[in-house]
């Protein structure tokens, strides 16, 4: 039998464990190899084949987004499905901006993940249903012209602190949840509000919920 061969990168191994289990129920679906933070996936990937990415987008040692070109340097077929906590349309925005395969919420992998698998395995897209909604909007709004691409300004790590000030997260709080320091933070900040040319945080809180990173 061939089997499906799939990486997993999530920084807690109690979870990748969970979704392991649920992968390898299926007779022709296989872990092939796991990685707890950017660096080592790097590694990873150099090392063995897969046809299928589950990855985080906060583990440490450089965030998902921000490797996902290399990713596709090392191995350009390789399909990615974004399993996240995140829920801001600025990171699904982003993700897809990137041609992943699919954007699912952690909170609905165990009920949906090997849907959202044989969706992709398939040459489909899968997005969970939670953000389904908004992903018409965007599709909606660009269609009608209305939706402008600030967001292609932003690095990815921008993306990250943008949509994580949209969620009403202090500085602090980012800091713990992108594995950086308080200062990095208020640096980023600075950067996005000379891009954006925005002067006060307030307007940048604004701007972030206005333009849908929450």
């Amino acid at each position: 039998m061939n089997c499906y061969e799939i990486v997993l990168a999530d920084d807690h191994p109690i979870f990748r464990e969970g979704i392991k289990r649920v992968v390898e129920r299926v007779p022709d679906l296989k872990v092939v190899g796991e990685a707890g933070d950017g660096l080592e996936l790097m590694q990873l990937l150099q090392r063995i084949s897969a046809q299928l990415l589950i990855l985080d987008l906060s583990m440490p040692n450089r965030g998902g987004l921000d490797i996902i070109n290399e990713i596709r340097e090392i191995n350009p077929q390789l399909k990615i499905l974004i399993l996240t906590m995140h829920k801001s349309r600025g990171y699904l925005y982003r993700a897809f901006s990137m041609k992943v395969q699919g954007y699912m919420i952690k909170e609905e992998a165990y009920a949906n993940l090997i849907a959202a698998i044989t969706t992709i395995r398939q040459g489909g897209t899968h997005i969970s249903a939670f953000m389904g909604e908004q992903f018409a909007d965007l599709v909606a709004k660009h269609c009608r012209r209305e939706l402008h691409f600030e967001i292609d300004r932003l690095s990815d790590r921008e993306t990250q602190v943008l949509a994580l000030l949209a969620e009403g997260k202090t500085d602090k709080e980012i800091a713990d949840l992108l594995f950086i320091g308080v200062r990095t933070v208020n640096s980023h900040r600075r950067n996005i509000k000379n891009k954006l040319n925005i002067n006060k945080g307030t307007e940048l809180v604004s701007y972030a919920v206005r333009n849908g990173y929450i």
